[in-house]
């Protein structure tokens, strides 16, 4: 269990208190009400007042100010900002062409446009200022967004982006890592490595670590180096690894040869916790839809769906569901793309309502409509869709970041309830909670008033419990420490008698604490354990961030698929490794670049 450490204890954390030296260095005075640090420049209230963080934003915000080094008039200085007399930036004019170049490049990268485009935005804007301000035309003569200098500019912002991750990255009291191997770009796959780490404030950061391409990196062995020399990169060791969340490929979880296999055991030893491993965030669709597609009802979908999409384009009942396809993956059909926006729930449910439209157009084209005299294949395609509708819902809520594991595994337990009941739903041949296969079986009825048995309960009682030895499976070791993640998530109501021996001390003394409850009952999570006394209570600060450190949501993962998918014919152009993952890296991240540190990297290179 992770109550007790193996670890000896954490270093003592510095103070929570504002230091008055700090307004000349960083620009920043005590707030009237007393808590955090008021900025002076940007007016921002920080609200963790220790001088790592103070020091993390006037580096990546005003280090501008960095100029006014003499006494005077570093003095002079804050003197003019607090009577909100703000100095401007006296940026020359190639500093400025420079910046808007790199805000350019950023944003084409955002939106997956490749490198050429930028000569054609160049246009436009020559174009809009001959028009409308012809005196401001000269402003462009500094802006160069040809395709070899908007490449070299989209690596300079990967750099400063990874520089910030790494230096934050050595703050991390504890991590975890997101293994995702069912992106795949062009012809070849890659794994998509994210890591989520957590500082001494309990601030939480995610963002890709690298990416490592699968043909060159076949072996698990291979992919294992290739991982350890990027957390080497960053500054992490696997003694501060607590967490690993994948997919549910072989490559990943093969129970002998699978990676995280490699994993668990390179990060045994006695200075190291044990790594929690849970495999059905990622893609949780793909996960379960083998499962419950037990008539491969999806390849079939897909066969129409590229019919659709060569020879109905223009019927009118398909607009809808050729609009979404295409919000989803783009124009060009892609068969592993298409599968896989198929098995989203509120996609099969379009086409499940239109199935009478797709058997009129099948006929039209001369294709087969043999499954629409099926009605054990029409069965299955009411199920499946009922079911995927559900595993949607337990998506979408793991979609939602920032509320810690404990919060994600309820919605797990929560879900594996509604399975028990769906069990004995079926048993007793009640389809409250399966609309389409209501429907199916209503219409089947109809049609076969003298057939008994329209469907076979027992045949998707199979399925449901299929589904559930999978989810016991992907989110054990999540059970394993559950009496950890209600500690974390409750730990006024959390009965001491029920804690592991080492922390009982600490719990007890923490309910006793009529100051901490109240900031319980008004902080959130992270922000009540973010101010508690790491001295006072080492273990139960420990354990906090060790849990705020799993992976809460796929979201970061979602957010990187999705750039794919929508951004297919880019991303299948001729690019290095370190080109995807510099445009992987642009698209998923929060952090914003150093626009000045961009600029003086520019200037230096070109004196």
């Amino acid at each position: 269990m992770w109550m007790t450490p193996k670890r000896s204890k954490m270093e003592v954390d510095e103070a929570l208190v504002f230091r008055p030296e700090w307004t000349q260095r960083y620009l920043v005075v005590e707030p009237p009400e007393g808590d955090g640090a008021l900025c002076l420049v940007c007016r921002r209230l920080i609200v963790a007042t220790r001088e790592r963080d103070v020091r993390r934003h006037y580096e990546a915000e005003h280090e501008y100010y960095e100029r006014y080094v003499a006494d005077g008039e570093r003095a002079a200085l804050v003197e003019r900002l607090r009577q909100g007399d703000l100095p401007v930036a006296s940026l020359t004019p190639e500093e400025r062409a420079a910046r808007a170049g790199l805000g350019l490049c950023r944003l084409l990268a955002l939106k997956g446009r490749g490198w050429g485009e930028g000569d054609f935005v160049y246009q436009c804007m020559e174009v809009l200022l001959r028009e409308v301000l012809p005196e401001h035309v000269s402003v462009l003569q500094g802006i160069d967004l040809s395709p070899d200098i908007t490449r070299q500019r989209i690596l300079s912002i990967d750099r400063n982006l990874r520089s910030q991750l790494f230096n934050r990255a050595r703050d991390f009291k504890a991590y975890s890592l997101a293994l995702d191997d069912q992106a795949f770009v062009a012809y070849e796959n890659y794994l998509l490595v994210f890591i989520r780490g957590v500082g001494p404030e309990l601030e939480v950061q995610e963002d890709l670590l690298t990416i490592i391409n699968l043909t060159h990196h076949f072996s698990v062995g291979a992919l294992m180096s290739a991982i350890l020399e990027a957390l080497q990169t960053a500054g992490l060791s696997l003694q501060r690894m607590v967490g690993l969340t994948t997919t549910h490929t072989l490559r990943m979880i093969g129970e002998n040869s699978g990676l995280v296999s490699y994993m668990r055991e390179k990060a045994v030893s006695p200075n190291c916790w044990n790594v929690i491993h849970y495999s059905g965030f990622l893609h949780l669709e793909l996960l379960s839809s083998y499962d419950v597609d037990v008539n491969q009802i999806i390849n079939t979908i897909s066969e129409w769906i590229v019919l659709i999409k060569t020879r109905g384009v223009r019927r009118p009942e398909f607009q809808t569901l050729l609009t979404e396809s295409e919000s989803e993956h783009g124009e060009r059909v892609n068969g592993r793309c298409l599968n896989n926006w198929l098995r989203r729930g509120k996609t099969l449910k379009l086409i499940f309502s239109l199935r009478k439209e797709m058997e009129a157009f099948l006929v039209s084209v001369g294709a087969t409509t043999v499954h629409f005299s099926d009605k054990q294949w029409l069965c299955d395609f009411g199920f499946l869709v009922d079911i995927m509708e559900h595993l949607r819902e337990l998506s979408e809520e793991l979609r939602v970041s920032k509320v810690f594991a404990a919060a994600a595994f309820d919605h797990i337990c929560t879900f594996e309830v509604k399975l028990n009941l769906f069990q004995r739903h079926i048993e007793e041949k009640n389809l409250t909670d399966f609309p389409a296969l209501r429907e199916v079986v209503d219409e089947l009825k109809q049609q076969n008033k003298e057939d008994q048995k329209i469907f076979d309960p027992d045949r998707y009682q199979m399925v449901i419990c299929r589904l559930q030895k999978e989810f016991e499976r992907h989110f054990k070791d999540l059970r394993f420490i559950k009496k950890d993640l209600e500690l974390f998530s409750n730990p006024f109501n959390f009965k001491p008698e029920y804690a592991p021996i080492s922390v009982r001390v600490e719990l007890t003394k923490l309910q006793a604490n009529t100051n901490l409850w109240n900031e319980y009952r008004i902080k959130d999570l992270g922000q009540f354990y973010a101010g508690l006394s790491a001295e006072s209570y080492p273990i139960i600060k420990g354990v906090a961030c060790k849990v705020a450190s799993l992976f809460d949501s796929n979201q970061i993962c979602e957010k990187a698929f999705s750039y794919l998918t929508r951004n297919q014919h880019t991303l299948s152009q001729p690019l290095t490794d370190e080109h995807l993952q510099a445009l992987f890296r642009v698209a998923t991240t929060e952090m914003e670049p150093g626009w000045d540190d961009l600029v003086r990297e520019r200037n230096e290179s070109n004196p």
